[in-house]
């Protein structure tokens, strides 16, 4: 009997301690030095309403606007509830087919020659909001026509909202697409 009580004590004093004390701690230290970052790291368009998070990508299909990276997650749309990749492999014909419709839709829009592969390959979760710098410039040519703003002020745009590599050292640059096509559309309400 003295064991059963000895582990209902446990069983209790860990609950506290790991469902309750430790929790409370966490989230308070994270809001008051990461507020951003533990609120959802939101971003506001011109009229300072919600439109995203910059962690979770969105699907931009409109040619005015630079496409993000694919999503495994299609039928949800960048959902993080079903975040996840697909664990096809390179020979799954599934894969190839997806890829192959993805290079045909990038080809279509106009671009020509080697096409970046995160623009037609998911990443792992499924929702990465950014892609690469030369995905970002092979689209320059479309979005340049379809806002009627000259190529090299939109290869300022993407070189000034590139994010460095994390920490100085990990990655490569990046390119979130939700603060690339915000900064276009207030490019656009300036001119």
């Amino acid at each position: 009997m003295k064991e059963i009580k000895t582990a209902i004590m446990m069983l209790l004093v860990s609950t506290l301690i790991c469902g309750g004390i430790y929790p409370v701690i966490v989230t308070g230290v994270g809001h008051a030095f990461f507020s951003g970052q533990a609120s959802g790291s939101f971003i506001s368009d011109t009229s300072d309403k919600f439109i995203g998070s910059s962690l979770i990508g969105q699907p931009f299909t409109d040619a005015k606007y630079f496409w993000s990276r694919p999503s495994m997650t299609p039928d949800f749309g960048y959902n993080p509830m079903a975040s996840g990749g697909s664990n096809a492999g390179p020979t799954n014909p599934d894969y190839l087919q997806a890829v192959g419709d993805r290079i045909k839709v990038i080809r279509d829009s106009g671009v020509t020659g080697l096409i970046p592969a995160d623009l037609v390959q998911a990443s792992a979760s499924g929702l990465d909001p950014h892609i690469s710098q030369q995905a970002a410039f092979v689209q320059i040519p479309r979005v340049s026509k379809e806002r009627g703003i000259k190529e090299d002020l939109l290869k300022q745009v993407i070189v000034k909202v590139t994010e460095g590599r994390q920490f100085g050292l990990l990655g490569d640059p990046r390119v979130n697409v939700l603060k690339l096509n915000l900064s276009l559309d207030r490019l656009s309400h300036e001119r």
